[in-house]
């Protein structure tokens, strides 16, 4: 999981080890090595190729993308849904983005995180109130790659925690309204949740809940 979400993870991680990476690709599909000495991954029927390590880390900014590309397009969606009927989940708070496939059972969540707080929150140098882990992170760098992931068809979801000017799911939708109206579209419902008590599996259900008793239009 952690491996999993570290190559999802927004900006990208320039610490992933390939001997992570092989032992996950081995747990989620096949990998073998070839005659050759590339590295020949199989995951439902997609195929990745992978150059020798010429490192303990995978750091190469192509090689972290086809490898978050490969695992995108291997996933398996249930047969009976269609594209445009996808329903997802954005959990969003200060610190993190995590979107689901909400119908996917045991789904793991594409995980975007801030930039490093020295060159991406923003300050409120007046305040006395400001402190080291409270600043908000800046809404166009950070929204941004979580609405760029939730691009295209389907109907999206919103847990946040707060209300107002203290919740980023609030935060986010007013930016969307302006900057993405189509996807603004495509909200059907924000929650406040207890996040933070609540398990994967449980904030699915949740979604799942909502779903089932929202026919979708």
């Amino acid at each position: 999981m952690r491996t999993y979400n570290t190559i999802f993870q927004h900006p990208i991680s320039h610490n992933l080890e390939w001997r992570a990476v092989h032992a996950l690709l081995g747990n989620l599909g096949q990998i073998a090595e070839e005659p050759n000495g590339n590295f020949k991954a199989t995951r439902n029927g997609q195929i990745l190729v992978l150059h020798p390590p010429r490192a303990k880390d995978v750091a190469e900014m192509d090689e972290i993308m086809a490898l978050r590309h490969f695992l995108q397009r291997s996933e398996t969606a249930p047969p009976e849904t269609k594209e445009e009927e996808a329903h997802w989940l954005l959990v969003i708070n200060h610190h993190e983005a995590r979107i689901f496939r909400a119908e996917m059972q045991a789904a793991i969540p594409l995980q975007i995180l801030p930039h490093e707080p020295d060159d991406f929150f923003r300050h409120a140098h007046n305040s006395k109130e400001v402190s080291r882990g409270k600043e908000k992170p800046d809404p166009n760098s950070f929204f941004e790659p979580v609405a760029e992931a939730l691009a295209g068809p389907g109907k999206v979801l919103i847990f946040g925690a707060g209300t107002g000017t203290s919740s980023e799911m609030d935060q986010f939708i007013t930016w969307v309204e302006v900057h993405h109206p189509e996807l603004a579209g495509r909200i059907i419902g924000s929650l406040v949740v207890d996040e933070h008590h609540l398990t994967d599996g449980q904030l699915l259900a949740e979604a799942r809940d909502f779903y089932k008793n929202r026919p979708l239009s």
